[in-house]
């Protein structure tokens, strides 16, 4: 039988979303915020030889700057006022996430509800204006090691490239805060899947155009559209995709009624980490190579060249560096995300238990298990999806916005998005029915 939920589904429509006011607000703000931020992606940075830097970038597009480009939709390539993009608040959010697991002044924060939720979210923007202030300097110095890239290379330019890359990296770190909470969505995820699906059309074009110049194979170009197709087709089953625990609460009497005991389920996805590992190892991986590529490797040491360039966009260590961090935080944030003691506990708090599993202790070891077997499942997912249009893609020299992190991100975020929208429709259509059924029962009462 149909939950409520679901029969609400059934019957959304048109007439549904025409009167949901508020959802559409939301809609509008949330297109406005990426507009602006697509906008910003094209406002060059100031004290810069386009041409120059155009021929320098044309030479690490396929490395590690390219991948770092697609995150920032395309910034990076014109050196925009948001060419760090959002990638330092992941940074930032991954040390400190980190850290609420080992220091415990910052773990007894996150116990403390909403209130420590803000000021770990405040430790986060710290950080961020910490990791952005170096890598923007890593980006001004690397600049003027390039031949004639900078007009006049000195501290002016250095500190004005700081201040105003930074300040792009903090707008868009608000506008991400003010798209979640006023908006629909996630608003760092949406800014990310707004930079990813902009370039997908010049991909599109620009793979055509390697198969008109012969450049690639006709047969070439139809596989990867058919990986393409395939890792859509498997992402959307396993985001949807769901463990249920079934959940049973015993009989309950009323006054002199005896009321039959329900059931219910605990949906545990088979992903429940989303998108975030994928985005969190790209982040970790940028962050050495941040300057490095637009220096040339002329001023390092050899060393450090060396490493700089085996953790290049398709070479086998990133491949390998890369598959490992998926998996670390596939697990790092479902145990962020998903307490087991906290849910057996409230499974227990209202009565309801796991057949044949005693509340309480055993109950949450269970639901540990359950998630810790699908999550290796979830891992080997996301692995699998990131790594193999990857490596195909750096075999091939098609660009990297056809790729499997780039389409997993697209993908996961359009459903997460579209959910919610959803969501926001059902609870639209759960108003409607209650505010019938008060004025029937105020008729009656007539």
């Amino acid at each position: 039988m149909a939950s409520a939920a679901e029969q609400l589904a059934s019957n959304l429509n048109f007439s549904t979303f025409s009167k949901a006011t508020d959802l559409k607000k939301r809609l509008w703000f949330t297109l406005a915020a990426l507009l602006v931020y697509r906008l910003g992606t094209h406002i060059p940075l100031p004290g810069l030889n386009p041409e120059a830097y155009a021929q320098a970038f044309k030479g690490q597009a396929g490395g590690i700057l390219g991948l770092f480009n697609m995150f920032a939709g395309g910034a990076v390539q014109r050196m925009a006022i948001f060419a760090l993009g959002i990638m330092p608040y992941i940074s930032a959010s991954i040390i400190v996430q980190l850290m609420t697991s080992v220091v415990p002044s910052l773990e007894n924060l996150k116990k403390e509800g909403e209130q420590g939720r803000k000021i770990i979210n405040q430790y986060t923007r710290y950080g961020t204006v910490l990791l952005g202030t170096l890598q923007a300097y890593g980006i001004a110095v690397g600049l003027e090691g390039g031949n004639g890239i900078v007009v006049d290379p000195g501290w002016f330019f250095r500190i004005s490239t700081v201040l105003t890359l930074l300040g792009g990296t903090m707008f868009l770190m608000w506008l991400g805060e003010q798209i979640t909470s006023r908006g629909i969505g996630n608003g760092i995820s949406l800014i990310i899947f707004a930079g990813i699906a902009a370039g997908l059309p010049t991909a599109l074009a620009g793979t055509l155009e390697l198969g008109r110049t012969g450049a690639l194979s006709t047969a070439l170009i139809l596989t990867v559209v058919v990986v393409a197709i395939g890792v859509i087709a498997l992402i959307v089953f396993v985001e949807r995709a769901q463990r249920r625990l079934l959940i049973q609460y015993p009989k309950r009497q009323v006054g002199n009624r005896m009321f039959q005991g329900d059931t219910s389920h605990l949906p545990l996805k088979l992903n429940t980490s989303g998108v975030i590992p994928a985005i969190f190892a790209s982040s970790l991986l940028l962050l050495p190579a941040t300057a490095a590529g637009f220096a040339g490797n002329t001023s390092l040491p050899t060393w450090a060249t060396a490493i700089i360039a085996s953790l290049q966009h398709g070479q086998p260590l990133f491949m390998l560096f890369y598959g490992l961090l998926i998996a670390f935080f596939a697990f790092f944030y479902t145990a962020i995300v998903f307490n087991p003691k906290d849910t057996a506990d409230n499974l227990k708090k209202h009565g309801g238990f796991i057949p044949g599993i005693r509340p309480g202790e055993r109950t949450a070891e269970y639901i540990d298990y359950v998630l810790t077997r699908i999550t290796v499942v979830g891992a080997v997912y996301l692995v699998f999806v990131c790594i193999l249009p990857e490596t195909l893609i750096a075999r091939t020299g098609i660009p990297l916005a056809l790729g499997g992190t780039s389409l997993l991100i697209v993908v996961s975020v359009t459903l997460d998005t579209v959910a919610q929208i959803q969501g926001h429709l059902i609870a639209q259509q759960y108003e409607g029915l209650i505010k019938k059924s008060k004025l029937r029962g105020g008729k009656r009462g007539r």
